[in-house]
Formats: structure tokens, C-alpha cells, sequence
């Protein structure tokens, strides 16, 4: 981002708000000006660009203000004020989530099946996007290529997304518990093995040298409270997500939202902070009872939108840590993610539907290896492990290698050996073969 977003005016005395109030409920060409930009929760950059006089602007934003305020949620996290208004798109996605990421997904009367091989694509997703946002240099073919043939890294940019990858699954084996400091310093420890110095790693910052910098332009988006407030920070940020002040409720996926904000506010680590801040907004929300969050890739569609995660903080914090801009980003982000789950739920049970199918043509295939032969003829450039398959499948290596010779036996597919590994594709004369038992 080459230019920052334009800090909103300071509070006018309370004359002025007197006055604004009176019009906005005497004047009615005013009010609908006011509405109908506050509908759109507009930041004041935005607003300059829909009214161009700068005397009815300020009057409108003052307005706009004082509504916000008046609806707004304070959020008890003591050393800042935060606090957030749940506008109707946000309350409709919060309801979307609790139909479908605590329970079963239903499209039209019809509850669309969910398989362990889901979880795995989009584990391999999250993974590859959360590390390429923090700058991993990869390729997604080479980085999900890694991770399905279970190859080691083989450079810097690859650890960050086996790193990412193995911490998702990590984080799985502590759903349910409470966070501390503690936890949230293996997170960090665990997303940047390898990658970073080791005096960085598993520790909070204890300087001042951080900022959150754009990587091409330079710009500085964010610089990060002072080093020796972060434990403090942090303490209260375990409090605030532990509800030991909480008087009233706050819904788990905003929770797990403000969670996320604050590791990037606080940014309490040299490196890491960014794929913490993921993978926390993971563990709490799965820990809530929201089992489909696994299933999802958020960080696919941040990545996608930079720009707008960046706008989304800077908003909040440039309009007194309103954080309705980053709930509102971020439901959004989860939106399309979903989308994109069923969308590919859709297309694997398609898959699935050819597959039964073609088992049911011939006595010689099960579905699963029927499957497996369709996954190769949609991928003909590509080669396959043991592993990949299994990974892919979610069967056990060696259901995966029996699968597999079968399909070679019946010159299906072709075998080539590199190294220690055997590679499984389909060439020219296994296409022949395929066309001639009808399949």
C-alpha cells in the first residue's frame, strides 16, 4: 500500500454534536445522507469520495459517529478500549456459522458429506496461503507437492509451509484448554522452526526494532506498543480470551476474531506474528465447538485480498479500535472460504458419483480404486506416491499401495521408479486401455 489511509477528524465539541444531532432528526434529506453511508459502515476515506463538500462531510461523519457509538459493544480487554457494532451482515454470517461450522452442511434439503481427505486438502491450503502472506518463496504446486508426497523442505520458503502445516495439526490436540502465554509462545515456536534466528523463536520481542512495514512500498502500517508492555499485554489478552472479566456475551467467532486482531496489534514476537495470529483464530474457534473451521482455508482468501486485511486493521485502529472494519473483513473472508468448501464438496461428490458408476460397469474396481483412476486421468501430467494417495484419500499407505497395483495390473496406469519412490501416472497406451473397457 504506497499511501495510507487519511486519520478521521478529531472529535468536535459538543455544540457542534448538538447541533448535528437536531438536524439529523429535523432534516430528512440529511438524515437519509447519514443512513445511507452509516448502512455501509463506511471509513472516512471513503466517505470523502461520496461527499465532496468538506463542511456537509464533517456533519455527516460526526453524525455517523454518534450513531456508531450508541449501538456500539465494549469489549473488556482492559489496557485498550476496543469495542465493535454487529451490523446485520455480520449477525447474518454469525448465524450462517452456527448452521454450518458447528453442525452439518446442508444445500438445498440436501446435507452434503464431509470426509477426512476434505480436511486435508484444506489443511494443504491454509498452510501454503498463511505462509506465502508472510512471505514464504514457494510455488503452491511445489509446496502442496511436498506435503502430499511427504517430501522433506528442501529451502526456507517450504519449512514455512510444512511448519504452518504441522502446526494446524498441532493445534488439534489442544482444543478445549485454556490459553496462556505459554501456549502462545509454542505456537510461535512451532510456525517459525528453522526459518528464523534462534534467539527469536519461542520468546517474546525485547526491542523496539519492529514494524509492520509494507513489503514494496515501505510504508509503515503499524508500529507495535512498546517491547516491555508486551507480557503485560499478553496476560491480559489470555484474560480477555479465558472471559475472566466477561459480563456479558461475546460470540466465539468474534472472540476468535478480536484474537487474531490483537496478535497483530501487540505483535509480541521479531517474526512469526502474522501465522500465530491464524492458527490462534484456528485453536479458539475449533475449541468453540465450531469443528468445520478444519475444513476451511481463510488464509487463501486473505491472501487474495492484501489489501483489504491491511485497510481492515488500519480502519479499526485509525477510528479509535473500532473493530467492526476487521470482523466485518474477516466474516467476510470466512463467507467466500465456505463457499469455496462447498464448491469443492460439490465437485469431489461429483467425483464420487463417477466413480460408483464405473465400479458398477465392471466387477474388476472397487469405488475407491475407481476413484483413484479418475483422479490420475484429471491430472495426466501428474505423478503420484504411495503417500499422495493416501494422503488424498485418507486410507491407510498400504490400502493406497494395493489400490494402486491393482490399477497397474490392469494396465491402467504405469509405474516409473526415481530413487527409493515409485511414481504412478497414466500414459498414452494406459489411456487406450481405459477407452477400451469403457470407462
Amino acid at each position: 500500500m504506497r499511501k495510507l489511509p487519511e486519520n478521521p477528524p478529531e472529535n468536535p465539541n459538543s455544540t457542534f454534536l448538538s447541533s448535528i444531532v437536531s438536524k439529523y432528526y429535523q432534516n430528512e434529506m440529511f438524515r437519509e445522507l447519514v443512513d445511507r453511508n452509516n448502512s455501509k459502515y463506511l471509513y472516512w476515506d471513503e466517505l470523502k469520495y461520496r461527499i465532496s463538500k468538506a463542511d456537509e462531510r464533517n456533519e455527516v461523519w460526526a453524525m455517523m459517529k454518534i450513531l456508531r457509538s450508541s449501538r456500539s459493544d465494549p469489549l473488556l480487554y482492559s489496557p485498550v478500549l476496543l469495542k465493535y457494532n454487529l451490523l446485520p451482515e455480520i449477525i447474518q454470517s454469525l448465524h450462517r456459522y452456527d448452521r454450518y461450522l458447528s453442525g452439518n452442511i446442508q444445500i438445498q434439503n440436501r446435507e452434503l458429506k464431509l470426509e477426512d481427505r476434505y480436511i486435508e486438502n484444506s489443511l494443504i491450503e491454509e498452510a501454503i496461503a498463511s505462509s506465502i502472506l508472510e512471505g514464504a518463496v514457494t510455488t503452491r504446486k511445489a509446496a502442496r507437492e511436498m506435503l502430499e508426497k511427504k517430501k522433506s523442505p528442501r529451502n526456507e520458503g517450504e519449512r514455512m509451509v510444512m511448519n504452518s502445516y504441522e502446526t494446524l495439526q498441532m493445534i488439534k490436540k489442544h482444543l478445549g484448554r485454556s490459553i496462556t502465554p505459554e501456549f502462545i509462545l509454542e505456537i510461535q515456536r512451532s510456525v517459525t522452526k528453522d526459518t528464523i534466528p534462534d534467539e527469536d523463536v519461542g520468546l517474546f520481542r525485547d526491542n523496539n526494532e519492529i514494524k509492520v512495514i509494507d513489503p514494496v512500498y515501505g510504508t509503515i502500517h503499524h508500529i507495535p506498543p512498546d517491547f516491555e508492555s508486551v507480557k503485560p499485554l499478553v496476560d491480559d489478552l489470555c484474560d480477555f480470551i479465558n472471559g475472566i472479566h466477561d459480563k456479558t456475551f461475546i460470540h466465539p467467532i468474534i472472540k476468535g476474531i478480536v484474537l487474531h486482531f490483537l496478535i497483530g496489534y501487540i505483535h509480541p514476537f521479531n517474526d512469526g506474528n502474522g501465522r500465530t495470529a491464524r492458527s490462534l483464530f484456528y485453536w479458539y474457534t475449533m475449541s468453540q465447538g465450531y469443528w468445520l473451521m478444519e475444513y476451511l482455508s481463510i488464509s487463501k482468501i486473505i491472501l487474495e485480498t492484501k489489501n483489504q486485511y491491511s485497510l481492515a486493521y488500519l480502519y479499526s485502529e485509525y477510528d479509535g479500535m473500532d473493530l467492526t472494519y476487521f470482523i466485518r473483513y474477516h466474516t467476510d473472508c470466512m463467507n467466500r472460504a465456505l463457499d469455496e468448501l462447498i464448491k469443492y464438496i460439490k465437485s469431489a461428490q461429483e467425483t464420487q458419483l463417477k466413480a460408483q458408476i464405473i465400479a458398477r460397469s465392471t466387477e474388476e474396481l472397487t469405488q475407491r480404486q475407481a476413484g483413484i483412476l479418475i483422479e490420475l486421468v484429471e491430472n495426466l501430467n501428474q505423478e503420484y506416491t504411495i503417500s499422495q494417495i493416501s494422503g488424498k484419500f485418507a486410507i491407510a499407505r498400504e490400502s493406497a499401495r494395493t489400490d494402486l497395483h491393482h490399477l497397474e495390473d490392469m494396465k491402467l496406469i504405469s509405474k516409473i521408479k526415481k530413487g527409493k519412490t515409485f511414481y504412478y501416472y497414466i500414459d498414452d497406451e494406459n489411456l487406450k486401455r481405459i477407452k477400451q473397457i469403457g470407462l
